[in-house]
Order: C-alpha cells, then sequence, then structure tokens
C-alpha cells in the first residue's frame, strides 16, 4: 500500500477537476492511503469521503507530502497560464517539495496549455524535467511538451474522468421533462472576448429550444465561476430555465446527465461526463482541449464560439439531436476507447507505486 497525496485543482468547487481525482482514485483502487490537497477538505470528506489538507497550507502541504510516498497529480488543465501563471509557480512548487524529500512526482493525463508567458512556459518545462512519470490527456499537450523542449517519455493517454463508469440508476432509466419534453442540458461558462455575449447565446438558444419542445436546463459545473452568468442567462429568460446548482460531486453530476436527452457543453468536463453515462455532447470551442476531446469521441466537430449566434447553435443542435442514435452507438464505443487510454496512467503508475 502506497500513500499517495493528491494534488491540483482539486476541491475548489469545480466538479471537473474533482471528477478526474475521482477517476484516478477509482482507477488505482481502494489499496492506498490517499490524503487531497483541498480547497475545501471539509467539503472533499463531505462528498468523497476522502480526507485532506488546506491546498494554501504550505507548513501543512509539506508535511503532507514528506510523509507520503508519491505526490500524483490526477490531471485536469493546470499547466496552463490563460487565467494566471501563478497556477504554474504553485504546482511547481509542490513538485519542488517533493523532489527535495524524495518523493516520486507522477503526472497522470494530464492537460498542458495554452501556454503564452515566459514564467508559464519556463515553469512547466521545469515541472516536467522533475516528474518521474509523464502522461497527458491529448495529443495537443504533447505537442506543447515537446515545442517547449521536454526532453523525456511522455505517454499519451486521456482524461481521468473517462475512467468513471456509468452509476447504477435506480429510476425507470427515462428522461428528465414536462410531459412530453425532454430536458437539454446547457453547461456554459464565463468567456470574456470581443463580440462574444455568453448570457445572450445561451438564453436565447433556451428560447428556442424551448419553442421547439424541449426544456433547456442549465447545469452548474463550477458554483464559483458559474453562478453568476447562469442566473443572469435565466434572468434573462424570466426566471423560466430550471437550473441544476450545488451538485457537489462529479457522480451527481453524472445521475442529473444521464437523464438529458441532450447536452451542449461549453465545459468540458460537462461533455466528458455526458460521454460516461452515453448521451452524446454538442461540444462549444472556447479552448484546444475542448476541440481536442470533441476530436477524441469523433460525432463532429466542436462548434467554434467566436461568432457563433443563438440560431446557429439551435440549429447545430437540432441536427446532433436527429443523428443522437448514431452517435451514441459511436460514443459508446470511443467510451471504452477512452477508457482504455485513461487506464493505461494507472498502469503507469502502478509502476511506481509497489
Amino acid at each position: 500500500m502506497a500513500r499517495i497525496v493528491l494534488a491540483g485543482y482539486i476541491g475548489c468547487g469545480n466538479l471537473g477537476d474533482d471528477s478526474v481525482m475521482i477517476g484516478v482514485v477509482d482507477g488505482l483502487g481502494v489499496g492506498h492511503e490517499y490524503l487531497v490537497l483541498s480547497g475545501d477538505p471539509d467539503d472533499t470528506f463531505r462528498y468523497y469521503a476522502m480526507h485532506g489538507v488546506p491546498r494554501k497550507n504550505l507548513k501543512e502541504v509539506e508535511a503532507a507530502i514528506k510523509a507520503s510516498d508519491a505526490l500524483v497529480f490526477p490531471g485536469g488543465s493546470i499547466f496552463q497560464d490563460v487565467t494566471s501563471a501563478k497556477s504554474t509557480v504553485y504546482y511547481t512548487g509542490l513538485i519542488k517539495m517533493a523532489k527535495k524529500h524524495n518523493k516520486r512526482v507522477l503526472l497522470l493525463n494530464q492537460g498542458v496549455g495554452p501556454l503564452n508567458t515566459w514564467i508559464g512556459k519556463n515553469q512547466t518545462r521545469t515541472a516536467m524535467s522533475l516528474a518521474d512519470l509523464i502522461v497527458v490527456r491529448d495529443p495537443g499537450s504533447l505537442k506543447t511538451l515537446t515545442d517547449l523542449g521536454v526532453n523525456k517519455k511522455i505517454h499519451v493517454g486521456a482524461d481521468s474522468a473517462l475512467i468513471l463508469r456509468e452509476p447504477v440508476r435506480e429510476d425507470d432509466g427515462s428522461s428528465y421533462g414536462i410531459g412530453a419534453m425532454k430536458a437539454v442540458a446547457l453547461a456554459p461558462r464565463p468567456w470574456k472576448r470581443k463580440g462574444v455575449d455568453i448570457i445572450e447565446l445561451f438564453g436565447e438558444t433556451s428560447r428556442l429550444l424551448f419553442n421547439a419542445g424541449f426544456v433547456p436546463t442549465l447545469v452548474e459545473m463550477d458554483p464559483f465561476e458559474d453562478g453568476r452568468i447562469l442566473e443572469a442567462i435565466t434572468k434573462q429568460q424570466g426566471g423560466r430555465i430550471p437550473f441544476l446548482r450545488n451538485l457537489g460531486s462529479s457522480r451527481m453530476v453524472q445521475f442529473r446527465l444521464a437523464r438529458m436527452e441532450g447536452v451542449i457543453g461549453m465545459r468540458l468536463h460537462a461533455g466528458i461526463l455526458a460521454t460516461t453515462v452515453g448521451v452524446p455532447p454538442l461540444m462549444l470551442n472556447y479552448d484546444p482541449k475542448v476541440a481536442a476531446f470533441a476530436r477524441q469521441i469523433d460525432i463532429g466537430p466542436a462548434l467554434t464560439i467566436e461568432g457563433l449566434t443563438a440560431p446557429r447553435l439551435f440549429e447545430a443542435f437540432m441536427e446532433h439531436h436527429k443523428a443522437k442514435d448514431a452517435h451514441k452507438v459511436v460514443i459508446l464505443k470511443k467510451r471504452e476507447e477512452l477508457r482504455e487510454q485513461a487506464m493505461k496512467a494507472i498502469e503507469l503508475a502502478n509502476h511506481f507505486l509497489k
């Protein structure tokens, strides 16, 4: 049994980052002792029954790492500098701390990039040079590291959330809805670009879906980032859009998405978790990672968010929905293929955790 410290953007409200953690824990199994560097250790224990320490309390973090056998990063887009280069500094600092205490560092199904700043590139290069194992989640992340000059063996897996099995449902398997109107999940996120109004785009798309006989349903993947924009979207439509909030855990997201007729995902892990439960997602590309995932599931390219209008998005969804049965056959096959790819990281990690 290995004592494992799990690090990433875990316990910070983002259900996508929590889902990669749970995917890795499911993959590695119960034969290890886990401790999470968490933004909210109480919530991490409440939703996942896993003990944690505050991720920003470096004294406690170092004590946890010192007492461990390995520092494991389960995935997520943590080595990027679009939001801030500070994240690359923080995670590289953790890796340096682990190596100071002669601990193994395993990067599993990691997303890398975009990296635009000198500090982001330099910190990421340093982190990779110190890691004992590097597995990235897609070919784009591999290219980013290759372009940085990382001269180490880099394996390509898939997002760790794809390890999650479809949960057993206790209902009759029917979709959510009102009468004959089936629910369609919408998972937007804040995104500021000139000429792009996310509130208008999703609000008007919701109206068009409702008029076409669907129940548009907003899904909150990150209460701290998404809450305000989802409230603004439903307010724009007179408060008529159902709003799934405070879901708490990635398992709960799976349960909810499993009963949707369709999913429109700007949030990457809304699409990934939809795939784990066999619902073909229509992805909206605001970041290379979303386009990369759409290519992996192979049911059509992600729609570019820039210049996208509500009528165009609605039309794209209707075409996507017409092909739902064919798409489902494809993603059920891709789901298993991608799970196998993601599990490669687990198999490689096991060599270091014996």
